[in-house]
Formats: structure tokens, sequence, C-alpha cells
């Protein structure tokens, strides 16, 4: 699934081209990802209105609509925003007044548009934690202090802390030099500082570079991030570590692959 860096790209991606156009068409080709409103009411209130701003909050984004409504975009697994776009793969398409079109790509189907006259609204949106910029040294210690949980599943929470995922929560820790199954609240102040540090080194340098494209992952041109090949752990099962030689590890938790070396990462 798309993480705070890569859906931070499309929005930077999205901000220098579409800002300003009029959405003149937009044609749905399987109605299954718009959740609300109805179809009818969807295209209607999308259909001539302007692209004012773009907003993301943890792993969503939110196009600002001139008519004050707001249409949100959730890639979740394999969704994909490409622009230019041909109209002839999409689930849904928006045709701007450029000329060109928009498209919204999902092959599994579990991507969800949204046509809200608020999107503060949203339950999810309301659920989120702190995005990770919003936060300072003290404040991120002291929230780590109040939780047992384990680290790896503490940061892929969203109401802890929003937009990071699977695969940068591996990365993180991996810098950190935190075993994913370490309680929270035993970290060391000195482990806390580094990652806190490592979480805003890494989103920072993820987001230089696009993002990673290890899935459907693309950016807006239909480019790939390349923040693949900086990747320590992630993906990289008895690979050796980078750092140390000792093969990278994969267990599950939480239903999700979790990836570290069992050398540096004790």
């Amino acid at each position: 699934m798309p993480e705070l860096p890569e859906v931070e790209t499309i929005k930077r991606d999205l901000s220098k081209i579409i800002v300003g156009k009029k959405i003149t068409e937009v044609c749905v080709h399987n109605p299954m990802v718009i959740r609300e409103p109805s179809l009818a009411a969807f295209k209607s209130g999308l259909t001539g209105v302007k692209i004012k701003n773009i907003l993301r909050r943890a792993k969503i984004l939110i196009l600002e609509l001139s008519n004050g409504k707001s249409l949100t975009v959730h890639l979740k697994m394999t969704g994909q925003l490409v622009y230019p776009g041909t109209g002839k793969v999409s689930r849904v398409s928006f045709h701007l007044s450029d000329g060109k079109i928009l498209d919204f790509n999902d092959q599994r189907l579990f991507g969800e548009l949204r046509l809200l006259d608020d999107w503060r609204s949203l339950k999810f949106i309301q659920n989120l934690g702190p995005e990770p910029q919003e936060l300072t040294l003290k404040s991120f210690k002291e929230m780590l202090s109040k939780k047992k949980t384990n680290i790896k599943s503490l940061l892929m929470d969203q109401q802890f802390i929003s937009g990071i995922g699977n695969l940068y929560a591996a990365e993180i820790l991996f810098r950190s030099k935190i075993h994913p199954q370490e309680s929270a609240a035993k970290l060391t102040d000195q482990e806390k500082d580094l990652l806190f540090k490592s979480i805003n080194d890494i989103l920072n340098k993820a987001i230089i570079h696009g993002g990673s494209s290890v899935d459907d992952y693309v950016r807006l041109s239909g480019s790939k991030g390349d923040y693949v090949k900086f990747h320590r752990v992630y993906g990289r099962e008895n690979k050796p570590c980078l750092d140390c030689g000792t093969k990278i590890k994969r267990i599950s938790q939480g239903g999700r692959g979790t990836y570290f070396c069992p050398k540096c990462q004790k």
C-alpha cells in the first residue's frame, strides 16, 4: 500500500499540474471504487468545478474544489493516479479543461473515492494520530512512554502516528537498531532519540526520491519511485545485511511480514 512518501509525492506532482484546471467530464468505468455519494451525485458534483488545492492527510489525498466540496482519494493496495491518462484501462477518468485526462486506476478495486462536503468529517481522518512532521521529540517520547505495544505495530497504527506503513516501519527500525518486537515502553531515551530522527530522515529522503515502487505504486507520470535502491531490509529476506552480513530475517507481526537484521536489531 502506498505510504506517506508515495502519497506526498503524488500530492506534490498533482499540485504542479492540475491545480486551477476544471473537471469537464467524469467517466466512471467501474462504480465500485465510488464509496459516496451516489454515482449520479458524484458525477454531477464534480463536473464543471475547478480544482483549487491538493492536500494530504496520512495516506489520503484531498482535492479541494471550487464548489466547496472535496474529492478524497484513498489508493489502498493497488490504486494509481496517472496524468495524462488514456481513459482506456482506468476505473474513473477525470477529463480536464486542458484536454487531458486524469485516470484513477485500481486493479483490485480496493481504492476509495469520496465526494464530501467536508473532508474533515470522514471518520478515518478524525481518528488519525499526528503527522510525523507535527511531532516534537518531547511529544514523541511522551507518546511512546504510554504504550506497551511492540514498536513495529505501534508505528503502523494510524491512530498513533499517521502515514507510516509496513515498508517504512521496517526501514525506520533498522536505521534505529531496534528489534521490531520490542515494547515501546521499554525503549531507552537514546533509542527514542534515534527513532525520532530516523522517522524524519527516512520519510524525507523517500519523498525526495519519489517513494518506493515495490508493487503497483507509480508517480503521477507513470514513472516509478526510486527509493527502492535505498532499502536496507524490506523485501530482503535471507539476503546479507548491508551493515554486518547477517542474513535478513522475516517474521509475521499482525498478519504482515516484518523484515529485520537479528544481529543489528537485538
